[in-house]
């Protein structure tokens, strides 16, 4: 299975998850968006570009988010592959594009101040605006809030949404 935000598989994630007893996720998860739940990713659609940002239960597996770095502008990033990467308390994750695009902005805000993520990572705290090069083939992966809070209570049944 492929990872999510970061680059620990899932198999790992959920060995350590057994091992070492931690918090449950606690947060929100907004209507109006799409969702990967492969990457734990979220996509808000606008005219023929879209923002592209980390969920809070990316946040939440991840860790507290240290660094935001995103590719350059005009870079071309296919489904599944890195669009930036996050510094966490203990390692450098890559941020997995959940479609193909190609990045028209990276979000500089989050960049000076990455630590905007671990309190609201909607909003003001997309981490890419982009071009989708192959929306009509890759949205249909998507998901909406609905879908996207039921595979996070598979992962977690003690999750809480806000």
């Amino acid at each position: 299975m492929r990872s999510r935000v970061g680059s620990t598989p899932a198999l790992f994630r959920r060995l350590v998850a057994d091992l070492m007893p931690r918090q449950a996720f606690i947060g929100k998860i907004p209507e109006p968006l799409l969702y990967d739940p492969e990457y734990d990713m979220w996509i808000k659609q606008s005219g023929d570009e879209v923002f592209i940002g980390a969920t809070s239960y990316g946040i939440f597996l991840a860790g507290e988010i240290v660094a935001f770095t995103s590719k350059p502008n005009g870079a071309e990033c296919t489904f599944g592959r890195g669009i930036a990467t996050v510094e966490c308390a203990k390692t450098v994750l890559a941020v997995h594009a959940p479609l193909s695009i190609i990045i028209l902005e990276g979000n500089e805000r989050l960049e000076a101040s990455p630590t905007i993520l671990n309190h609201d990572p909607y909003d003001e705290a997309w981490m890419v605006r982009g071009r989708p090069i192959a929306w009509e083939l890759e949205h249909t992966r998507l998901v909406d809030a609905n879908v996207y809070r039921s595979h996070i209570q598979r992962m977690e049944p003690s999750a809480k949404f806000l």
